[in-house]
């Protein structure tokens, strides 16, 4: 399982810690109580940081999911970029999902927003308005598609590697939200979904979408 990269901040140090901690406590002879917590911890960031590789075989009319986790919310929006009706879907991630965001269509990035704002739980529907986010529209041969990475309750860093007029293809690598998050995309209400409330997904390879 390959690990990403915006995890090394923490594991590396955590593995020096962790060695550090239980070789000393082992020569010393004395409890290795902290060396066994800093494990644990280096472990669950192990997880939590797995980047697993995936190819997206989806063809060019099917939107995929951006991220793994499940479906919280569908519904219609007025999106000043997209249109009115536009249909919205909610995908929160928990501590245990994989946290890379992906692209869900092939386009160029019309433009990228930073919007500074809340955290409140991502679970919350009020987080798609209120916490803080990366707001990405982006241009495809089939019509405009709004992706949104928001930050929760705990995630307090987003990491986006969209800029403007960069063109990125369906299933590349566009972030990653550590700790817990939202993200949310936004089509044309022509788009014909294939997912539903509840609905557990998988990014790159659930199609939540397709245009007409």
């Amino acid at each position: 399982m390959r690990i990403a990269p915006e995890g090394y901040l923490f594991i590396f140090p955590l593995l020096i810690a962790a060695t550090a901690t239980l070789c000393g406590a082992w020569l010393l002879g004395t409890s290795m109580s902290l060396g066994i917590i800093i494990t644990v911890i280096l472990i669950f960031c192990l997880h939590f940081f797995r980047d697993p590789v995936r190819q997206c075989s989806a063809d060019e009319r099917s939107i995929v999911s951006p991220a793994d986790g499940k479906v919280i919310s569908i519904k219609e929006v007025n999106d000043n970029d997209i249109g009115p009706e536009s249909i919205s879907i909610s995908i929160f991630l928990n501590v245990f999902n994989v946290h890379t965001n992906r692209m869900p269509v092939t386009g160029r990035f019309q433009s990228v927003q930073h919007r500074p704002g809340k955290f409140i739980a991502a679970f919350d529907h009020m987080a798609s308005d209120l916490n803080e986010q990366t707001e990405m529209l982006i241009d495809t041969k089939f019509g405009r598609v709004k992706m949104k990475q928001i930050a929760g309750l705990i995630a307090r860093r987003i990491l986006c590697y969209a800029k403007k007029n960069l063109h990125m293809k369906k299933g590349d690598r566009l972030g990653f939200i550590r700790f817990g998050s939202r993200t949310d995309v936004i089509v044309p209400k022509s788009v014909t979904l294939h997912v539903e409330l509840g609905q557990k997904v998988t990014g790159t390879e659930t199609i939540i979408g397709t245009f007409k």
